[in-house]
């Protein structure tokens, strides 16, 4: 049996979540909570970053981060499901890393404001932060992702729902008004994956 070690809010966790579900990898993956702020946590020892997802194997080696995670999973389901071959391969890769993107824009902002009073937060930092999840919006906004074929989504798009999942969670779905073909898109693929409102978390 794997092990992932994860927390419900991560998009990364979430991310990996639903690529084994989608895998047929469900039932062979224990989700197993990690806290990535505790000194006792055999999760710094897991991944010396002390940073989530990680994904332990039967014989303890440990693979880090969501997206190597995501690609040994697509290995072990025989390869070339979540990411095609060929060229192909690289624009999923690259929009994959783009909405991974927004959610390592948005954790910062998320960050700044947990760990700072408000009058001792970086104003700067988190409008640095914002401008660069608009300008991912805008990019998957001018050249969408196609929308979800036979319940059978690829990497960048498992990765752009949960980055906007993200959103909603953490940043009070600023983007909706303005993205309605974003909200679309998210609304299709939560249709047609199960596993996205599965992993909600509230």
């Amino acid at each position: 049996m794997l092990v992932l070690r994860s927390a419900p809010p991560s998009p990364f966790g979430r991310k990996v979540v639903i690529a084994a579900a989608v895998l047929g990898f469900k039932d062979k993956i224990t989700v197993e909570q990690a806290d990535y702020t505790s000194e006792t946590d055999s999760l710094r020892q897991q991944n010396p970053l002390g940073k989530i997802p990680v994904l332990i194997l039967e014989d303890a080696t440990t693979l880090y981060d969501s997206r190597v995670i995501t690609e040994y999973l697509d290995f072990l389901a025989g390869g070339e499901k979540l990411y095609p071959a060929g060229a192909a391969r690289f624009e999923v890769l690259t929009k994959q890393a783009l909405a991974d993107g927004i959610c390592d824009a948005a954790i910062q902002i998320v960050y700044e404001k947990r760990f700072h009073e408000e009058q001792k937060q970086n104003e700067e930092l988190i409008s640095y932060q914002k401008q660069k999840i608009i300008r991912a919006l805008d990019a998957f906004s001018t050249n969408p992702l196609q929308k979800i074929k036979h319940s059978s989504p690829n990497g960048a798009q498992i990765a752009l729902a949960c980055a906007l999942g993200y959103l909603d969670l953490r940043m009070e779905g600023f983007w909706r008004n303005d993205y309605p073909q974003l909200v679309e898109w998210l609304e299709d693929f939560a249709a047609n994956i199960p596993e996205f409102n599965a992993t909600k978390c509230v």
